[in-house]
């Protein structure tokens, strides 16, 4: 018999980190975009050195949201406020649960009077949809969701297309397309450019350290614009960037992109699961890393675990904001970056040569995450877990592995901590093959990581204090 939605799913499986640690799904994957223009180096040193485009347009839902309660919702949803989101401008939304664990988060665009849209992953999506739905707005909302992780040649086709020109020469680029100067808008607030003569919607960014934009339009436009700006960027060095390089740029930026969407228990959001198809995002995560807990909601983070603590306002009634009255930040742990060894990370990456031993798991470059969401211990020199490594990857522009972490509060910037890497027991995710599960010693460090990007980038989910 086969299930109806998520919980029966959650019911018949007993167990929810088990199943989840042995979903098929295996790593999240990066859709349509080719992997490498050049090689992923080249394209990490770009945003860092000249200039880069990100092709945003294909691994993110669009959720549309348009009518008179629609701000509502968002306010209702959201930890953040909206007493001041005027229409161009963009906020970082990020829902809760009723018991404060973090659902996912995204961009959320003002685009116009009583219109909104959200673009991130699909928990969040989900969880606008179903209130949207079940809880009486008067709202219109219409769901774009990512395109096909594999399409194997079928065409594929969005509402928008989404790129960014991000790095030191982005700004001299965009002007040349603009054909004179450009203002630089304050962050996170939305205007238009003028692209082979076509207006394109922007919103100010800084992914890379530097001002930039975020650029999207109807989708029938994509070649059209991106082969302008790749012709107008030749000069300045732009690159455009593969899937398998982009998403190793949070490494340096400082954001963590796949928390575990906390709605896996308690009662109040039973009605949610059930509404949850039972082969959607949450069903299939494929949850990785040395962590291992028989309890699901060890595995939820709260936003001050994920550096959104400076979005908590309690200006409003929302959704978890009564578990959240009641954590004091103090206590909790903090975003940071850990710095891997570079003599421990070299072991790793050569145990693919042992003859003798299965080796460690395997550390795939750029981005080594083998789950959606990953979640390794993370050790003190006594042995005694102090917090957990959730993204892991390798930097060419600092040309040493890195990870994002949340960490105890009373882990100093510079201590040394052990990252355990590997699985153990072995799961059965298809990223995973027998291996020996490894220590690899770790410093801690600020986020952002990058020197640039700590100096120049707007606060807020960068800062490891928020």
């Amino acid at each position: 018999m086969s299930h109806k939605n998520l919980q029966e799913v959650l019911d018949a499986a007993g167990n929810t980190v088990e199943m989840l640690r042995n979903s098929k799904i295996g790593a999240y994957i990066y859709p349509v975009v080719p992997a490498e223009f050049t090689n992923w180096r080249r394209e990490q040193r770009a945003w860092r050195d000249t200039a880069v485009l990100f092709d945003q347009s294909h691994h993110m839902d669009n959720l549309f949201i348009r009518g008179k309660d629609a701000l509502k919702l968002i306010s209702d949803t959201g930890i953040n406020s909206v007493a001041n989101f005027p229409v161009n401008m963009a906020k970082q939304f990020v829902p809760t649960a009723s018991h404060g664990g973090v659902v996912g988060d995204g961009i959320l665009f003002h685009e116009a009077e009583d219109e909104y849209v959200y673009v991130g992953r699909a928990p969040v999506a989900n969880w606008l949809l179903f209130h949207g739905e079940t809880g009486g707005y008067d709202v219109d909302i219409e769901v774009d969701r990512r395109s096909p992780s594999r399409p194997y040649g079928k065409a594929v086709s969005r509402k928008y297309w989404r790129l960014q020109i991000q790095g030191p020469n982005a700004w001299p680029i965009i002007e040349k397309l603009q054909g004179g100067p450009v203002e630089q808008v304050k962050f996170f607030r939305m205007g238009t450019l003028t692209i082979d003569g076509v207006q394109v919607h922007t919103l100010r960014h800084g992914m890379a350290g530097a001002p930039g934009l975020e650029l999207w339009g109807p989708y029938d436009q994509a070649e059209r614009i991106r082969t302008a700006i790749l012709e107008a960027g030749a000069e300045f060095g732009l690159e455009p960037v593969g899937s398998r390089a982009y998403s190793s740029n949070t490494l340096e930026s400082g954001w963590i992109p796949s928390p575990l969407p906390a709605i896996y228990t308690g009662e109040a959001e039973r009605a949610y699961r059930e509404w949850l198809p039972a082969d959607g995002y949450e069903a299939t995560n494929a949850l990785a890393g040395s962590f291992v807990s028989d309890d699901i909601a060890d595995y939820y983070l709260n936003p001050w675990e994920l550096g959104y603590g400076s979005f908590v306002k309690f200006d409003h009634d929302f959704i978890g904001r009564d578990a959240l009255e009641k954590i004091d930040p103090t206590t909790q742990r903090r975003k940071v970056t850990l710095a891997w060894n570079s003599e421990d990370l070299g072991k790793v990456l050569t145990s693919v040569l042992d003859t003798e031993s299965d080796g460690n798991q395997f550390f795939d470059l750029p981005n080594a995450n083998f789950g959606s969401s990953n979640f390794d211990s993370v050790v003190d020199a006594g042995g005694k877990v102090v917090g957990a490594s959730l993204f892991t990857g390798y930097s060419a522009n600092e040309r040493r592995g890195l990870s994002l972490a949340t960490v105890d509060p009373d882990v100093e910037i510079g201590t040394e901590v052990r990252v355990l890497w590997g699985e153990e027991p072995i799961s059965g995710k298809t990223t995973v093959q027998p291996h020996e599960q490894v220590a690899v010693r770790a410093v801690v460090s600020p986020v952002p990581y990058a020197v640039t990007a700590r100096a120049e980038y707007h606060g807020g989910w960068r800062s490891g204090n928020a």
